[in-house]
């Protein structure tokens, strides 16, 4: 299963208006050979959590390495009135030669730290911003949000699975595709979209509709169709007429013709009700009549509370089905990641943005991130320096306020976070499969603190500055205030 089936889009019209007249100003003004570093980061985890799976590199890489403009796009830019022949023309041998340094598909990432850096000629930069953050924002979301539900769904002693139900809901084809990759990255184990399932090798899952049971005389008489046509893999839907009295009776009748015929009904799925009150109905009848094996699955406009209060109340879910809230990345928090791409050092000078809202301001100068795990084998803690490991004793402050500082302790095994993936606008290794994003996720996932896990009131896991790191950006912002009187 492979990760580099084509991205939605590989056009390099697919960025803001802004990035092309910036583009044109930096060819115009001789600027856009300049050699420039940004770092794309986000400033607050989603969902009110403490983490962030981090998803769409792939695809985002995908893109970098085919951007052309074509002949067609040439044209357009044209008609538009707004840009020079000379600049056109130079367009047109046009590709992305840079550099790009990330945490590899599938790790868990923090607010303040760059997770993806470019650097390359000025003009090439700027134009992939919006197309990087369009991918990677969403995936991330999405992975962010699946990992949520299957933290939820595992913490029944009975064991839970999420398979991705959203194609219906998704902002278009293309987020739906998305939104299914994203979500088998935090931890889905399959979806019901079959596109995402072609491009992507996704394992396919599904029942049926209420509507099969409502074309047929009774409902017994569509259940027994359905598995004529699947007896291999039948999941029936138990909630069209009432799921106690009929469904229930129902899938158990087809259940022993099935294994009187040497098959078995694989499950049975409910999509209404109290979840937890009738799945443990469901599992004691089964188990009753010697089918402990037909899994339970729910779904419903499902998310990581509702999966919560299921378990809590004694649910039997064995699979639950996320849709919209996982598609959408909707819910408390939810909706949008607020990545960004600052611009940090620009032929060899340091930049940053410099407001009056310090959680706002850019960090200058290339950065590493250093990830510190425990003895314990936990990670401690994520440190930002211009250049080799945090060392014990040394200072590291809090990057959105430069009073708050701590001494980093011993016995900790520092780790160079990210590593360059691009390197002359082409791979430097062969692209990551899903199935190693996700097992990366999951192994990530499994070595944070328990408390930055928890998906209400999280602990905070902090993200450093080294002194490096915070003098250049003090010295950095005194000069641009020097410069301006400010």
């Amino acid at each position: 299963m492979t990760a580099t089936a084509s991205p939605p889009t590989a056009s390099a019209l697919f960025t803001d208006l802004y990035q092309l007249t910036m583009m044109q100003g930096y060819f115009a003004y001789g600027l856009h050979r300049e050699e420039a570093v940004f770092d794309l980061y986000f400033r607050r985890a989603p969902f009110q959590g403490g983490f962030a799976v981090w998803a769409g590199l792939e695809p985002a890489l995908d893109l970098l390495e085919r951007l052309r403009f074509t002949e067609g796009d040439l044209a357009y830019l044209e008609s538009l009135g707004l840009f020079r022949p000379d600049f056109l023309a130079a367009l047109r041998g046009w590709k992305f030669t840079g550099r790009v340094t990330a945490f590899r598909e599938g790790s868990v990432v923090f607010a303040h730290e760059p997770l993806l850096t470019v650097t390359a000629p000025l003009w090439e930069a700027q134009l992939v911003e919006t197309a990087l953050l369009n991918t990677l924002n969403f995936q991330t979301l999405v992975a962010t949000k699946a990992a949520r539900c299957v933290l939820a769904a595992e913490a029944s002693p009975y064991g839970g699975q999420i398979v991705e139900f959203g194609a219906r809901r998704a902002q278009g084809p293309n987020g739906a595709v998305s939104a299914a990759r994203a979500a088998f990255v935090g931890g889905a184990v399959g979806t019901s979209n079959v596109e995402a399932g072609r491009e992507f090798g996704l394992p396919l899952t599904g029942t049926h509709a209420h509507a099969w049971v409502e074309s047929f005389p009774d409902e017994l008489a569509a259940f027994r169709a359905y598995a004529a046509l699947y007896p291999d893999s039948t999941t029936l839907l138990l909630d069209t007429v009432d799921t106690l009295r009929s469904g229930l009776p129902n899938a158990l009748t087809v259940a022993r013709e099935l294994r009187a015929a040497g098959h078995e009904l694989r499950g049975v799925r409910l999509d209404s009700g109290d979840l937890a009150y009738l799945s443990r109905r469901i599992r004691a009848a089964l188990d009753t009549a010697g089918f402990g094996d037909v899994k339970i699955v729910a779904s419903n406009d499902l998310s990581e509370s509702v999966i919560t209060s299921v378990i809590a109340e004694g649910g039997r879910v064995d699979v639950y089905g996320v849709g919209t809230q996982l598609a959408t990345a909707g819910g408390e928090g939810g909706g949008a990641l607020g990545g960004v791409f600052k611009l940090a050092q620009l032929g060899g000078v340091p930049k940053m943005k410099l407001t009056g809202d310090p959680a706002k301001s850019s960090l200058p100068g290339v950065k590493q991130v250093w990830r510190a795990v425990g003895e314990d084998g936990e990670y401690a803690l994520d440190v930002l320096t211009l250049g080799g490991a945090p060392r014990e004793g040394e200072r590291v402050s809090d990057p959105t306020n430069p009073l708050r500082f701590s001494r980093l302790p011993g016995g900790l095994t520092w780790q160079n976070a990210r590593e360059v993936v691009l390197e002359g606008g082409r791979r430097t290794g062969t692209p990551q499969t899903l199935q190693q994003a996700q097992a990366r996720a999951r192994a990530d996932l499994a070595r944070l603190p328990e408390g930055t896990r928890r998906a209400l009131n999280p602990h905070i896991y902090r993200v450093g500055l080294g002194d490096d790191v915070a003098g250049l950006r003090d010295r950095v912002a005194e000069a641009l205030r020097a410069h301006t009187g400010a």
